[in-house]
């Protein structure tokens, strides 16, 4: 019998490589507070958690400033960052193979449920998934651990010990502890590898191909690290 029959995937850096659009993003609205970013890789680490406390953390924002930059990042994510974004080889069919053999997928983002639902529409995923959950554009529901307690508690029959989030960041991996479900940390996206290890996941994934070897219980390339 496979081990999870409840999957939660987070988005961005799991499902699909959003970069281009969320660095560009994230330096239009800098540039609106008179600040000029030219190299976007320093703006990779926004990518994953709450902008807001991104824009706290990293530039020094008050909360009104981080909620106003916040609205600027969306002048542009909103109709052109959205779609600079990538699928991750080989996700498609992972998907597909996964609701092939039953199992019951569930998207847990911190990124606003209406754009999560238009990137997974885009791409043509839309179609594995049985819940979308992400945040507010209002700024609420932010935090990792309450969007994965909003999806437990409206998908039926889930059994928490053959449940399982999967995503690429610390947040994911400490809110799926916090919801008492096993974590798979995907090495393939954002999250550094000591991020990763000190979050004490489940396993560490190396690939897609890792995630296949878990999930389906098939031979894959590459190292697991549990």
């Amino acid at each position: 019998m496979l081990t999870y029959s409840t999957i939660l995937f987070d988005l961005d850096g799991t499902l699909t490589d959003p970069k281009v659009g969320i660095t560009r993003s994230i330096q239009h609205a800098l540039a609106r507070f008179s600040i000029v970013v030219d190299n976007l890789e320093t703006l990779v680490p926004f990518i994953g958690p709450p902008l807001a406390g991104s824009f706290q953390r990293y530039y020094g924002f008050d909360a009104v400033q981080a909620r106003q930059a916040v609205e600027y990042y969306r002048e542009y994510f909103a109709e052109t960052g959205i779609f600079e974004n990538v699928v991750y080889p080989d996700i498609p069919e992972l998907l597909a193979d996964l609701r092939a053999a039953g199992m019951t997928l569930a998207l847990a983002t911190s990124k606003p449920t209406g754009y999560s639902e238009r990137i997974l529409r885009h791409f043509y995923l839309h179609r594995h998934f049985t819940l979308v959950a992400g945040s507010n554009l209002d700024g609420t529901m932010t935090d990792k651990a309450e969007i994965i307690r909003y999806v437990l508690a409206r998908l039926p029959d889930v059994s928490r010990d053959r449940a399982v989030m999967v995503g690429d960041r610390e947040h994911d991996i400490i809110g799926a502890r916090d919801n008492a479900i096993a974590a798979l940390a995907v090495a393939y996206g954002f999250g550094s590898p000591d991020e990763l290890r000190e979050a004490q996941p489940t396993a560490i994934v190396p690939s897609v191909a890792g995630l296949r070897a878990i999930l389906l219980g098939v031979p894959a390339g590459g190292n697991i690290d549990r």
